[in-house]
Order: C-alpha cells, then sequence, then structure tokens
C-alpha cells in the first residue's frame, strides 16, 4: 500500500480496530429469538451507539422497527454545503449452524494463518468497524469533509425487512447524495471490487400433511400417501435434469456481461469435493449473477436419531429463491406458490407462507460516485484497478433507499470475499482487506467531496 497519512493511520489504528470488533463479534446477535436471546442484540446495538457517540455523532439513536428489531442511527455534520453520504452496515448474524464444524468458538474473535475468525467478522461487523477506521483516519488528518449518516440494521439476515419499512415511514432519515452500503466484497482478496448488482429473495415455508398421524410402515406402507415422499417430489419439480432452477413461468436463461468467474476459481471458492459436478448451465457468472437459484435451506420431519418404521404424516421445508435483476421478488413468489401446487403429488394438503422478500438491486456505475471510488480504490490497491461484478446474495434496504432517494449513488463495497466463506462456519475477515478498504472508503469521502464543489 502506497504510504500516505491516511493509511498510516489506519495502519497505527488496526490494533484498536481488532479489540473492537473482538467485542462486537462476542454478542450472539442472531435476530431470532429462537436462537439467540434478544438481549444479544440489544447489546450489539448499544455497542454501535456508543462507538458513534465516541466519534462526536449527534443525534445517535437505537430506532425501533416494525420488524422488532433496532437499527442504530446517527448523524456526523460535515462543513457548511458539503455533500451528505449515508455508511451502511448491520450487526446481525447468521446462526453459528454446527458448532462442531468451527475450529475455534464461532463468537470468539480468533487469529490464525493471518485471518481473523468469528461469525461476523466479514459479515458484516467488520464492515461496522471499517467504517469506524475510515472516519478516524479522515478526523486525525483534517477532518471528516462531508456529512456523515450512519445507519446500522438489526436484521438484515433475517429479511424481515424492518429497516425498509422505517425508511419508509421516515423518508427524510436517510436522505443523502451518496449511499456507501458496506455488506458487499472483493471479488477475491486484494482484488478492489464494487458490486454492480445484488439478486433479490423469497424466502417461503412450504408444509405437507396427507395423514391425520403415523403409521407402521410395515402395516401401511405401500399405500398410504407418504408426506416425506410427497415432500421430495415436490422439491426434486424445482430442478432441472442438468441441476438448473425450473420454476414453472419464471425465466432462467440470461447471461452475464461483464467480469467471469472461471469455473476452477468458483470450485475453490465453494470448496466442492473432488469429481462433484457443478449443477446448472452456463457460466458460473450466469449462475450465481443473473439466474434465478432455489436452495432448500432446512426440512422438519423425523430425525434419523431414534427414528421408528413408520410413514410420516407431515413433512415441512424452507426454501429460498434467488431472484436475478430484471425479474420481481413478487411475482417469482407467485410463480413459486403455483408451481408447488401444481407439483404436489397424490392431492395431498399443501400450506405455503412466505416469510421474506427482498428485491433484486442494479447499481448505475457511470455515476460520479464510482469515479471516486476508483480513484480511491487505485491509492489503497496500488497497481489494481477496479472491478465490477455482481454478487448472488441479496440487501433489500438497497432497493428501498433507490426509490426513496432516487438521485442518490449507490455503490457497494465491503468484506465479504471468498475466503470469508460467510453464512458458513469458520467465517473470517482478511485484516489486510480491513485496512485497505478503510484507507479506500476514506479516500473516496475525500475525492467525493472534492467532486461535488462548485
Amino acid at each position: 500500500m502506497t504510504s500516505n497519512p491516511i493509511a498510516e493511520t489506519v495502519r497505527s489504528l488496526m490494533p484498536r480496530a481488532k479489540d473492537e470488533l473482538t467485542e462486537l463479534v462476542a454478542f450472539e446477535s442472531v435476530a431470532d429469538e429462537a436462537v439467540a436471546p434478544r438481549s444479544e442484540c440489544e447489546g450489539a446495538a448499544n455497542w454501535v451507539a456508543d462507538a458513534l457517540r465516541a466519534e462526536d455523532f449527534q443525534d445517535v439513536a437505537l430506532l425501533d422497527t416494525p420488524d422488532g428489531s433496532q437499527a442504530v442511527y446517527g448523524i456526523l455534520p460535515g462543513p457548511a454545503g458539503a455533500p451528505t453520504v449515508l455508511l451502511y452496515a448491520h450487526y446481525d448474524v447468521q446462526p453459528k449452524l454446527d458448532e462442531s464444524a468451527w475450529l475455534t468458538p464461532p463468537f470468539e474473535l480468533t487469529e490464525r494463518n493471518g485471518r481473523w475468525y468469528g461469525r461476523g467478522a466479514a459479515d458484516c461487523k467488520g464492515g461496522v468497524v471499517m467504517h469506524l477506521l475510515a472516519l478516524r483516519a479522515l478526523k486525525a488528518n483534517g477532518g471528516v469533509p462531508v456529512t456523515v449518516k450512519v445507519i446500522v440494521e438489526g436484521s438484515e439476515e433475517q429479511g424481515t425487512g424492518g429497516l425498509e419499512r422505517y425508511a419508509e415511514q421516515h423518508p427524510e432519515l436517510l436522505a443523502s447524495d451518496a449511499i456507501v452500503i458496506g455488506d458487499a466484497g472483493n471479488f477475491r482478496v486484494g482484488l478492489p471490487t464494487v458490486t454492480a448488482t445484488l439478486r433479490g429473495m423469497t424466502m417461503i415455508r412450504v408444509g405437507i400433511d396427507t395423514l391425520e398421524g403415523n403409521l407402521h410402515s410395515g402395516q401401511f406402507g405401500g399405500a398410504a400417501p407418504d408426506a416425506l415422499a410427497a415432500l421430495i417430489r415436490v422439491l426434486d419439480s424445482l430442478r432441472g435434469p442438468d441441476g438448473s432452477t425450473v420454476i414453472d413461468g419464471l425465466p432462467g436463461d440470461k447471461a452475464w456481461e461483464g467480469l467471469q468467474y472461471p469455473e476452477e476459481d468458483f470450485r475453490q471458492d465453494a470448496k466442492v469435493l473432488a469429481g462433484v459436478a457443478l449443477p446448472g448451465a452456463g457460466t458460473v457468472a450466469d449462475r450465481i449473477w443473473a439466474r434465478p437459484a432455489v436452495t432448500v435451506v432446512g426440512i422438519d420431519c423425523h430425525p434419523v436419531a431414534g427414528a421408528t418404521p413408520s410413514i410420516p404424516s407431515s413433512a415441512r421445508a424452507q426454501i429460498s429463491l434467488r431472484v436475478p435483476p430484471g425479474q420481481d421478488a413478487a411475482e417469482a413468489t407467485k410463480l413459486l406458490f403455483a408451481h408447488i401446487e401444481k407439483h404436489t403429488p397424490w392431492n395431498a394438503r399443501v400450506s405455503l407462507e412466505q416469510v421474506g422478500q427482498g428485491q433484486p438491486f442494479q447499481a448505475d456505475t457511470s455515476s460520479p460516485a464510482y469515479a471516486s471510488m476508483a480513484e480511491a480504490m487505485r491509492v489503497a490497491y496500488p497497481g489494481e484497478e477496479m472491478q465490477t461484478a455482481g454478487m448472488g446474495g441479496s440487501i433489500p434496504l438497497c432497493n428501498t433507499l433507490a426509490e426513496l432517494y432516487p438521485e442518490a449513488e449507490i455503490l457497494l463495497i465491503g468484506l465479504s470475499e471468498p475466503e470469508a466463506q460467510i453464512h458458513a462456519p469458520n467465517e473470517s475477515v482478511s485484516p489486510e482487506e480491513l485496512e485497505r478498504l478503510s484507507v479506500a472508503e476514506a479516500h473516496f469521502l475525500l475525492n467525493y467531496a472534492q467532486s461535488k464543489k462548485v
């Protein structure tokens, strides 16, 4: 990294950043009280609020959103006439999943092989620390040249829309000239990247009921309708012979134009077992950025442990459908419901419930803010040019902000590069990426303020 005062300040702050990320990761802030007590999210929210107050933010508040979560807000006034930039992150995290798969405790930040491991280290508590580092570096080198608003969400991983609904009810709160969403990531470590597109998402639960109660499989098997077998038929109908997502009426053949993702790189990043084929057709970029993708994320039926030879009377599944730009998530949900009802065998009783939804997003990469970010990335990553990529994940807030503030320029950066393994056991963050992206964000704010001067 080229030596400059901003970079030197960020480097000097990295031990503090590690300590702060350790404190923040220690909160098991899963926004689902069936998984973790509400006090864990409240603790994380208060930590963020205290950090903003310590940096002289004004009007710091914990906002009670319609889904029951709390978002943390604050504003740091800049020079008169300066533009306003909104910095976003979220403090809620995914569950730890199988704790036995973690090499170190999921809620204890642990350094190993040059990376910092812990749930939320990259997604997205590291994003909170990134914003703090950038602002501290600016304050130590002449001051923050823009008015900064910070919003840190408390239920992004649940997809329940609390902050979106709150923003719609209070449209003046987050109004800004540019928005930096710190919840994306570089295409790979060391390659500066902005994310131009996000797939939307719909999350549904499907239930199949066939009998009044479980039956002895020897006495009734062969003629009694098996609820789990019916559910398996339904789930299998969502994929074609090659593994492509196939939902009646939903297009699935769009091609991605831009940065490509070599299959061998993807296999390594995704840790695909040797000899196992990748499902679907088209390029990897087509499949993960430009086309719908269905995933069965959970099934409820008889557990293997303690299983008896009986026919299930009921079975349940939770299904995630990722929706690419150019498709409407609400329409995709309707098509998914209709597909499941059509493909449920034996006239079994089927129940459907939507539990989350977010629209896809496409940024305007020709906006002046992108030029400011490209120059900032050149400083933070000497010898590298900023790349533009897609991301298969969803950040529903992006569309809400784009609708509320159509003139605002929205950029997505962050720490969730492939090695971070977000949402999986052994999530980690690269401290070098945290350092470089903090430098980039600080320089972006400087560049953006200069670009807005008359």
